[in-house]
């Protein structure tokens, strides 16, 4: 059973954060992640350093990092996960930190450099159809679209969320596109800008989808803490607040396409 404690947010000398071990862009164990970047701002900002329980961040990640607690003294294992979806079940989540949009990925020079926009893709010939090698992700906002505009016949069925924790989403379609399987995705806006920044592939175009009637493509980020933890909530909120502009920096180093307060796609 769990029980929560009433102390004061952040005691102690660490900035305890709940972390996927292998998932670049947000994070891995060598903390190359923009996620372990923001976390290190804000552990600097407190006079604190930061200290990781990792686990695969799929099913069962809150249960065994968040809501986890050590048999030896019942403290909780950590205490903030550093990207959570704005207002998701089973956590209470911050104010937003970035708002992103899925964006079409696709290979420079494999003669599709001519498709500025989804538009493009929709109008193609039959033919040029026929060749596409387009990934197609299970539970995405992605699939509705490429069924609506009846492109889902000339795609790759992937799944979003594999029983091999050490398969990585944005390596995989890192390799998949190296090696030829693949030369375009529409994928979440963080793992389409390190497939543009990340450089294994050659030069790589990110356009921004737009949510259309009955497909949401854009969506808000935020932190999550143990629903009891409102002092943690809010200093964090202040922490997201006061140190946007530092955010705001170490996303655009990482290529995250980032939408203002009016949905519209400006360079991060």
């Amino acid at each position: 059973m769990l029980f929560f404690s009433t102390v004061q947010a952040w005691e102690g000398e660490t900035f305890k954060v709940c972390a996927d071990p292998n998932n670049p862009p947000y994070s891995n164990q060598n903390k190359q992640g923009f996620e372990n970047k923001i976390a290190e701002l804000f552990a600097k900002s407190l006079g604190k350093k930061v200290e990781y329980t990792w686990f695969p961040q799929r099913m069962g990640f809150i249960r065994n990092t968040l809501k986890a607690q050590l048999a030896d003294t019942g403290e909780f294992k950590c205490d903030v996960i550093m990207g959570y979806p704005t207002g998701a079940e089973m956590a209470a989540t911050t104010n937003p930190y970035y708002r992103s949009t899925y964006a079409l990925v696709y290979v420079k020079k494999r003669g599709l450099d001519d498709i500025k926009s989804p538009d493009d893709l929709v109008n193609l010939s039959d033919e040029r159809k026929a060749n596409l090698k387009l990934a197609m992700f299970d539970a995405s906002p992605a699939t509705d679209w490429l069924l609506k505009h009846n492109l889902v016949d000339h795609a790759i069925p992937y799944q979003t969320m594999t029983g091999d924790a050490s398969i990585n989403t944005a390596e995989m379609l890192e390799q998949d596109m190296k090696e030829g399987k693949l030369d375009m995705a529409i994928v979440w806006g963080p793992i389409a800008g390190w497939l543009q920044y990340h450089g294994k592939i050659g030069p790589v175009a990110v356009i921004p989808m737009r949510s259309e009637e009955g497909i949401k493509f854009d969506f808000p980020m935020s932190m999550a803490v143990r629903v009891p933890d409102k002092d943690r909530k809010e200093e964090l909120n202040g922490l997201i607040e006061s140190k946007s502009k530092e955010i705001r920096k170490i996303l655009s180093t990482f290529h995250v396409p980032l939408l203002d307060g009016e949905g519209n796609t400006g360079s991060p």
